[in-house]
């Protein structure tokens, strides 16, 4: 038999968050129901390890789970597992930050099998960086990283060797000293296995843990062939002999109307990263009154928008760009305009489409191009 231990009994106030961070909405449920959801069809028992004061409105959550009820939480979360470790009837115990919403079910199968091997099994992943140590600001040394490695839960353990190892450890005052199961387990039973974690099974701890991980923007625009007479009043470019879709020079025998280069593909793309970050479109942005603007690259406005995204932490995983023109013949430059996105972008992953409108509305009239494009952030 197996039970699980969420434990669910701290205030989050890291997260500068109104309410008990277990119970704010990530991706439309609370944090908990995630947890909940993943440990479900492993669990025999389920044992929230809560505070009197949030008990109220976890229980409600607890509804589809007929075999979950609450224990109150202590002070420490050494006290609350140690409650729910003497609550508990499973012969094996996993124990579950509940405030780590992504655990993946490789993980709990590893934990449990090697529970059921060799009596322990602690989630883990190694490090990568460098580590160091460091007093008053300054580094005293750097340790070697090789067999490091950063504990995640879920930790499963046979329960009555690690209720043992509690009582030993609250009996002789020494509970503090430890910041997980595995620590407790090592120091009065014997060193704990570890299993392979995952960088995603992180911990939610600060307000932005809680934003999405990744985000995605979504631009269009359209720009008209010119006529002679924009052209004379200035509308548009002098030079009718070619226009510029993602960076690439494309001969045409009609130029666009624009205050820019009139690169109406990558400002489809600006208007989907900008989106994305939630930030204002290209016209707040870059006005076509600014006289600075005039002419100016569409690949420079979009180091512009990159630096933005950047400057939130984030990175760009996907680009997607579909362009609609019935002329010029656009095959021939779509490798060009795919790898000058990729490399503005620092980004591999870039498709470029086009096509025509089958001779339907403006585009097909040849009276302009529309150009739409979506994109995938994540944090960086």
């Amino acid at each position: 038999m197996l039970s699980l231990i969420l434990c669910a009994a701290g205030s989050g106030t890291r997260a500068e968050l109104p309410e008990n961070k277990i119970l704010h909405a990530l991706n439309g449920l609370p944090v908990l129901c995630h947890s909940l959801s993943a440990f479900a069809p492993y669990a025999d028992e389920i044992l929230v390890a809560c505070r009197q004061e949030d008990e109220a409105k976890i229980v409600p959550l607890l509804t589809p789970y007929p075999n979950a009820k609450t224990v109150e939480g202590g002070k420490t979360r050494a006290e609350s597992v140690f409650r729910a470790l003497k609550a508990a009837t499973g012969d094996i115990v996993l124990i579950h930050d509940a405030a780590r919403p992504f655990v993946s079910a490789q993980i709990i199968e590893n934990c449990v099998g090697s529970v059921k091997k060799y009596g322990s099994g602690v989630a883990a992943v190694p490090l990568s960086d460098t580590v160091a140590h460091a007093a008053d600001g300054r580094i005293s040394d750097m340790p070697p990283r090789d067999g490091l490695f950063a504990l995640q839960t879920p930790q499963g353990f046979y329960r009555e060797p690690l209720l043992s190892a509690y009582t030993r450890a609250f009996a002789e005052g020494r509970e503090r000293e430890f910041t997980d199961d595995s620590g407790i387990y090592a120091s009065y039973i014997a060193p704990p296995c570890i299993v392979r974690g995952d960088p995603a099974n992180k911990k939610l701890t600060y307000r932005e843990d809680f934003m999405p991980a990744e985000r995605v923007g979504f631009g269009i625009d359209t720009h008209a062939f010119a006529h002679q007479d924009e052209i004379d009043r200035g509308i548009a470019r002098l030079n009718l002999n070619y226009i510029t879709l993602c960076g690439a020079v494309i001969p045409s025998d009609r130029t666009l109307v624009a205050h820019s280069d009139g690169d109406v593909a990558i400002h489809a793309l600006m208007d989907a990263l900008l989106s994305a970050i939630g930030e204002r479109d290209i016209g707040y942005h870059f006005p076509d009154t600014d006289p600075a603007l005039k002419g100016i690259s569409g690949m420079i406005l979009l180091g512009r928008v990159a630096d933005m995204v950047r400057a939130k932490c984030f990175r760009v995983v996907n680009v997607s760009i579909s362009i609609l023109a019935e002329r010029p013949r656009l095959s021939p430059y779509i490798e060009a305009m795919r790898e000058n996105i990729s490399r503005a972008l620092c980004c591999e992953n870039v498709a470029v489409a086009a096509g025509t409108n089958e001779k339907l509305g403006y585009v097909g009239e040849g009276r302009g191009i529309t150009a739409f494009a979506t994109v995938l952030l994540a944090r960086a």
